[in-house]
């Protein structure tokens, strides 16, 4: 079996039911708006760095790291509930830029095209 293989499995279990827990049960308003969007377990499978996406400015994504923080106790207990696990891991959350990178890039290709449309019209 290959290194590390287990942790991947794992990662995506517990990236799964953390995403469950911030849709349903997490109440904080800080973090309602965020997108799960990716999970790295290490391989002794005791540290996790979860990744979210938040389209916003800086402060609010201040203010939801901040909720993460602050929901990560009820977070680490529910998964030691619902997954039968030796160790939980230890769980940090980290902004994903990857959302707003693309949407950026989305824009800039419409304006390159709408720029593009009015130089043949002309």
């Amino acid at each position: 079996m290959l290194a590390g293989k287990r942790a991947v499995r794992v990662g995506d279990q517990l990236l799964r039911e953390i995403a469950d827990l911030v849709i349903k049960k997490v109440n904080d308003p800080r973090v309602k708006g965020a997108t799960i969007t990716g999970i790295h377990l290490r391989d002794d499978l005791k540290h996790a760095k979860v990744y979210y996406s938040l389209i916003g400015d800086e402060k609010d994504i201040m203010r939801t790291q901040t909720g993460f923080d602050r929901a990560k106790g009820f977070i680490k207990r529910e998964i030691g509930n619902r997954m039968d696990l030796k160790y939980i891991p230890d769980i940090t959350f980290e902004h994903d830029p990857s959302l707003e990178k693309g949407s950026y890039m989305e824009r800039l290709f419409e304006k390159l095209k709408l720029d593009e449309s009015t130089d043949t019209n002309e």
